[in-house]
């Protein structure tokens, strides 16, 4: 049993949750999730079953979009609610939708994140929440993450009662983006503590929320026999160029060799997918230590 889920995550549960359940329901072993979702997150989550395995660090590099909800006037030691709060500022009056819309304009492009300190970011080999859940604190290596926008959904509700201020948003990012993270550096730059409420993963690109299906519909549809949902290993590099081997090279893709790049075509670019008969069988890249010469990066 080979392909691609893409699969509704739950809140309550973790990826990992998610796994164990369709390695039940499926009666598989080798299946893997495509990147950590927050218990708390529901949203978008491509599975790789069999060999598509092989595929899941390309899904670490697509593009997600998150939908969800900031509040301003508290922050919490978590980034999110599932933490205690660590800081409060009674907001007096109310901050102009413009104001934020100008403030999350800014959070475009290439930025640095600090990961908070729960999070599974590791320091000296020991995860940060390990630190964070033994009252220790530590030095967080800055990172470099990709935000392509990050904008507001909704006119902000201010709350005069609880000095607090709440507006919906969605963002569009690259590899290893802390939401959450994001959410708290938007109040410093308004100039009060922030919280991420509220989040949804709506795309992990090229798969959106309209394609999953959840547990229950891949339990049902196995149950009929039907696995029918299982997307081709292709779907998670279709943006790589596609190439059908010649019959002279066909035996030494399968076995993996290294090979000259002047024996491809000039325009093909790589990473590249490699087909045998109409079948992916490997994914070559360019040598990393031979000039003109390319090697597999993966074989199917």
């Amino acid at each position: 049993m080979n392909g691609i889920i893409p699969l509704w995550k739950p809140r309550g549960m973790t990826s990992h949750d998610c796994v164990f359940k369709l390695r039940k329901i499926l009666k598989t072993k080798k299946i893997g999730h495509t990147g950590t979702l927050d218990p708390n997150v529901d949203g978008v989550l491509p599975i790789c079953v069999g060999q598509a395995t092989k595929m899941v660090e390309f899904f670490m590099d697509k593009t997600k979009i998150y939908q969800g909800q900031i509040t301003l006037g508290f922050a919490t030691d978590t980034e999110d609610m599932d933490g205690q709060i660590v800081e409060e500022s009674f907001i007096k009056q109310a901050i102009s939708d413009s104001e934020i819309d100008q403030a999350l304009a800014r959070f475009k492009g290439e930025i640095s994140q600090i990961p908070p300190m729960y999070s599974a970011v590791k320091v000296n080999g020991k995860r940060l929440y390990e630190y964070a859940r033994q009252g220790l604190s530590v030095d967080r290596p800055e990172r470099q993450v990709r935000i392509d926008y990050f904008k507001r959904l909704s006119d902000s509700v201010y709350d005069a009662k609880k000095g607090q201020q709440t507006f919906n948003f969605e963002v569009q990012c690259g590899r290893g983006t802390y939401v959450r993270t994001l959410a708290y550096d938007l109040g410093r730059e308004l100039g009060v503590p922030a919280t991420m409420t509220q989040l949804t993963r709506v795309a992990c690109l090229p798969f959106k929320s309209a394609q999953c299906l959840t547990l229950d519909q891949v339990a049902d549809l196995t149950g009929q026999g039907d696995h029918s949902f299982l997307l081709p290993l292709e779907t998670a590099v279709s943006h790589l160029d596609k190439y059908q081997a010649p019959n002279h090279l066909e035996k030494l893709i399968i076995n993996g060799a290294v090979l000259d790049r002047q024996d491809f075509p000039q325009e093909l670019k790589f990473p590249c997918r490699i087909y045998i008969d109409q079948h992916l069988k490997a994914i070559y890249q360019d040598h990393p230590s031979k000039s003109g010469k390319i090697k597999p990066m993966k074989m199917f």
